[in-house]
């Protein structure tokens, strides 16, 4: 495995010391916002993760190495390049490395990197789930199932809300994936607080987070938990002009006939574009209240 995974020496000192650490995904970089929005946030997340006390471990691959922990010009890389750097979920992970590539991971691939490295929690805006109309199209995000199979903790606004929240909320029952709604008894929807659909259970904190994830992994279930975290009040957007904007960017995406991987940065662009810059600036400050829970969560953790 050494030859394969690079652990930067920030974030190799905390896992020796027992420092809480927090990973951050590389594809919002790459492919979630345009430069130089994506090179700021980035660097914003890592500082507060920094503030509250934790390390954060931003995981990308770099000419064929698995990156745990990135430097301030590899970020910069990745930034600049956007989507040019190919968009790597599990499957892709041995192509990429063998050919020596570049790839921004996306939650699936980043929590398997990271649970390589041993690192617990994850944060990021929303992750994948079912695609609307995925009756016919059998089209399910990877994060789905590794989230059934690797033992990390992924904190996020919910489901983003391009996707079938009910269909995602009843696949994550049948794989056994816990959901927690972080103060809240239904699914944030990712651009506005929340959805109609209840969680399972609601959480009161960072240490009630800490000691399910602890129960949860001692007695062998494997897998991670969704805790879903919903976005600051006060960035909190409209939830018909979200909608509104959603139809239309799902209709023009089927109308040019946009399938795989290629569909959900469409849709945030073309979203951003609908609300002139709204959904965007939204999508940001979610991530950042992301990294401030997350890093709570961490602390707590490893104090158990």
């Amino acid at each position: 495995m050494n030859n394969y995974i690079k652990i930067s020496n920030e974030v190799k000192n905390a896992l020796e010391k027992n420092i809480p650490v927090v990973a951050l995904e590389s594809t919002i970089i790459s492919h979630g916002m345009p430069y130089p929005k994506n090179l700021e946030t980035a660097l914003n997340c890592e500082k507060i993760i920094r503030d509250n006390g934790c390390v954060p471990a931003t995981i990308a691959i770099i000419k064929g190495q698995l990156c745990v922990g990135l430097e301030h010009d590899e970020i910069e890389y990745l930034a600049k390049e956007g989507v040019k750097v190919t968009k790597v979920s599990r499957r892709d992970i041995p192509v990429i490395v063998a050919r020596g590539l570049d790839g921004a991971t996306t939650v699936a691939a980043t929590m398997y990197i990271a649970s390589l490295a041993g690192i617990k929690i994850f944060a990021t805006g929303g992750i994948g789930g079912v695609h609307r109309g995925a009756e016919i199209s059998m089209d399910i995000s990877a994060d789905l199932d590794e989230l059934s199979n690797t033992n990390v903790a992924v904190v996020c606004a919910g489901v983003k809300a391009i996707l079938d929240l009910e269909k995602t909320l009843e696949y994550l029952e049948t794989k056994g994936v816990i959901v927690l709604g972080y103060g809240v008894d239904n699914l944030p929807d990712f651009y506005t607080r929340e959805s109609k659909y209840k969680v399972p259970y609601k959480t009161i904190g960072a240490n009630d987070c800490a000691k399910i994830l602890n129960v949860k992994w001692n007695i062998g279930l494997k897998g991670g938990a969704l805790i879903c975290n919903p976005i600051p009040k006060e960035y909190s957007l409209d939830e018909n002009v979200m909608n509104d904007a959603i139809d239309k960017a799902l209709k023009s995406m089927n109308d040019l006939g946009i399938t795989g991987k290629d569909q959900t940065p469409y849709l945030l662009k073309t979203i951003v574009e609908l609300t002139n810059g709204a959904s965007l600036d939204a999508n940001i400050k979610l991530v950042y209240n992301n990294c401030k829970v997350a890093s709570d969560i961490a602390k707590e953790l490893y104090k158990l």
